[in-house]
């Protein structure tokens, strides 16, 4: 399952540079596919979603930190746990129970965000 921030964030910015996929940002950025990933031009997502990996997409909170879902593999491949809830002083890294994938399922989604 994808990691969450929940609204107890105070934008300290600790989870930002720990994540593996750049899959965290910063409230009211624009975000994109490309950005820390292998990842260009029109790409067919694992979960079938297509998008160009090139192109700004909407900020998911304009308030405080956010990880997009489709970028997030709770950092599997990379580390034995989320970087980010590791790091986070005040627990609001927390497992999206409304995101839920296996642990195949994120490190399929991890080889094909990067190509090493």
């Amino acid at each position: 399952m994808a990691i969450i921030i929940t609204d107890e964030c105070i934008n300290c910015g600790a989870c930002e540079p720990e994540c593996p996929n750049t899959a965290i940002y910063e409230g009211a950025d624009d975000w994109k596919y490309a950005d820390g990933t292998d990842l260009e031009g029109d790409v067919i997502l694992p979960n079938g979603k297509k998008a160009n990996a090139d192109e700004d997409q909407e900020p998911i909170s304009d308030e405080i930190y956010y990880i997009v879902a489709d970028k997030c593999t709770e950092c599997k491949g990379f580390h034995e746990e989320p970087q980010c809830a590791a790091v986070c002083p005040v627990d609001c890294c927390v497992p999206d129970d409304d995101n839920v994938e296996t642990e195949e399922e994120l490190l399929a989604k991890q080889s094909f965000m990067h190509n090493e």
